[in-house]
């Protein structure tokens, strides 16, 4: 079971905020994410982004992260609990940073998640665990940061997403561009 790829944890918030709750299920809707959390829309749905560009299409509709991101916390000394980084979803067997963008995930039977970007440490990270904004960043492109194991993706077709659903990972077409911040 070490090497298969498969979700561990799902969460959601219906409202803005860093934590996520954990659920025993989500629906991913094509389109939108995940049914009931805060970042659900076509468009952006980010409260800063929002502002800035409020008709730009959403790539950020699921946040995947991980679970030995939160593996190396706890052994760090940080109380991190599934849906603490804002994920919707923690995943295990694959290393989701590694992958390029337009990468598809099925999840389950019938999901499937593009990945569109790295996701960037959030300022409230520090005031949920003091140093812990620092403890999950790492540099990227052009030295910007990104959140170690995170990413970013949108929903192509709707379905279920539940802990121990398999993960299938279709690699897009060569040539591939490494993700970026979004």
């Amino acid at each position: 079971m070490q090497d298969c790829k498969r979700v561990v944890a799902v969460c959601l918030s219906p409202k803005h905020r860093l934590s996520k709750t954990p659920a025993l299920e989500i629906r991913a809707v094509a389109g939108l994410g995940i049914e009931g959390d805060a970042h659900y829309g076509t468009t952006t749905q980010h409260r800063y982004d929002k502002r800035k560009a409020p008709d730009r299409p959403n790539l950020r509709q699921v946040h995947l992260v991980e679970s030995a991101l939160l593996d190396d916390l706890g052994s760090r000394g940080f109380d991190v609990r599934f849906g603490d980084l804002g994920e919707n979803i923690v995943t295990a067997g694959m290393s989701l940073t590694a992958l390029p963008e337009g990468t598809i995930l099925r999840i389950g039977a019938e999901a499937r998640l593009q990945l569109t970007g790295l996701r960037e440490p959030c300022v409230l990270l520090d005031r949920l665990r003091p140093g812990l904004r620092p403890a999950v960043g790492q540099k990227g492109q052009g030295d910007k940061p990104f959140l170690r194991g995170g990413v970013m993706s949108r929903v192509l077709a709707t379905g279920f997403i539940r802990p121990h659903d398999e993960v299938t990972i279709e690699m897009p077409a060569p040539p591939h561009r490494p993700l970026g911040n979004v």
